[in-house]
């Protein structure tokens, strides 16, 4: 019986939700509720802990793809959508977001002027249809046994 055929890519799908909600949803903001923590201080601490996430999360996603690729072309096909929703987001947050933000933050500490820009806005829907991809992709992945399988391993 072959209950979970992706443990890898799983696992780590598992614990790149988990890594995106604590960072994106608790310690984003969670941060600045601490005594003493200026605002140059928690935009430096994040931008520190973004730049790191992404590098986590792009190893984690290679390990997801690995392990899809690997069992063949028809395991991918039926999952592809799942993970190219959140790859697409990497990069868009690699290559722009991230970028942008960072900038921001640079300002931010220098004490420059700062334009409004919805460019955090689009980061944080970005986590949360990331998020909800990645939920779905475990959940797809994960197969409970069937009572007919059950009984059989039982034999």
């Amino acid at each position: 019986m072959k209950i979970i055929e992706h443990r890898i890519a799983l696992a780590s799908t598992f614990i790149w939700i988990g890594m995106v909600c604590a960072i994106s949803f608790m310690e984003a903001w969670l941060k600045f509720k601490a005594p003493g923590v200026t605002l140059p201080i928690g935009l430096s601490i994040g931008a520190l802990v973004f730049n790191l996430l992404n590098k986590v999360e792009w190893v984690l996603v290679t390990l997801v793809l690995s392990d899809l690729l690997y069992g063949g072309w028809n395991s991918f096909r039926s999952l592809r959508l799942y993970i190219s929703i959140p790859l697409l987001i990497l990069i868009l947050q690699t290559f722009w977001l991230l970028p942008l933000l960072g900038e921001r933050v640079e300002l931010y500490i220098q004490e420059k002027e700062v334009a409004l820009s919805n460019h955090h806005l689009y980061f944080i829907v970005a986590e949360v249809v990331k998020v909800t991809c990645l939920f779905l992709l475990g959940i797809k992945m994960y197969r409970p046994p069937q009572f007919a399988e059950l009984v059989q391993e039982i034999r």
